[in-house]
């Protein structure tokens, strides 16, 4: 243990001057947190959650920086939609479309090498956490792993007794009963891992990223187009 400490000693500090100290010179500060906002203990699908702030409010309440300090705000999203273990999954895909998104996708456990639950993306609950976190622009991940399929459905509202509602419920009895309503568009069907621009993506590919921003109201400034570090495209915003 005195080995390790010792090792260990020079990483350790008092983190809220160091950051803050930081940004008072000038200094660039990245934050990234560790899980999604559904995850998130107060306003995630409790008790279907984690112990913390999941949300933007958790570099303020985890790291001790002021909120105005807060500058950029940069959602990032799969091209569909994941989650591990339990709780609500509305755009839950048991079918082979989730069995190929798993594993092309390689959505496995990194620990436990359980299967992550798949399904296609649900706007629903971006427009909660964007309601939460006020997104900038997104980072759009994964996209390649669309490439295979025919046609891909987004989920874009919930319905209950044929009665729209008007965002994600707080209820989960609520939640269980609702039905997701979706828009179906084509696919690509081609490989897109070597893109190295926007305009280099298939003319399917495009309006998918174009549908999700004008759904959203809030621009893909970069899209993941395979698991290399080097396969993301920045666009100009």
């Amino acid at each position: 243990m005195k080995t390790l400490a010792a090792r260990l000693k020079p990483y350790v500090a008092d983190t809220l001057l160091l950051v803050n100290n930081a940004l008072a010179s000038g200094k660039r500060v990245l934050v990234e947190g560790a899980n999604a906002l559904m995850l998130d203990l107060d306003f995630g699908t409790y008790p279907y959650v984690t112990s913390s702030s999941t949300a933007i409010g958790g570099v303020c309440t985890g790291l001790g920086i002021a909120p105005k300090r807060i500058g950029k705000i940069i959602g990032v999203v799969k091209a569909y939609t994941t989650r591990v273990g339990g709780g609500p999954f509305p755009t839950e895909l048991l079918d082979d479309i989730g069995n190929h998104l798993q594993e092309v996708g390689a959505e496995f456990g990194t620990t436990t090498g359980r299967r992550r639950r798949c399904g296609w993306l649900d706007l629903v609950v971006l427009r909660h956490s964007m309601l939460i976190n006020g997104y900038d622009s997104f980072n759009l991940t994964k996209l390649d792993v669309l490439d295979a399929l025919p046609e891909i459905k987004v989920g874009v509202a919930y319905e209950i007794d044929g009665k729209a509602l008007d965002g994600f419920p707080a209820d989960l009895d609520v939640l269980a009963k609702a039905t997701v309503q979706y828009t179906t568009l084509p696919g690509w069907q081609t490989p897109i891992t070597g893109c190295k621009s926007f305009e280099e993506l298939p003319p399917n590919c495009q309006d998918y990223v174009r549908f999700i921003e004008e759904e959203l109201g809030v621009p893909i400034e970069w899209i993941g187009t395979g698991p290399g570090r080097d396969s993301m495209l920045h666009r100009q915003l």
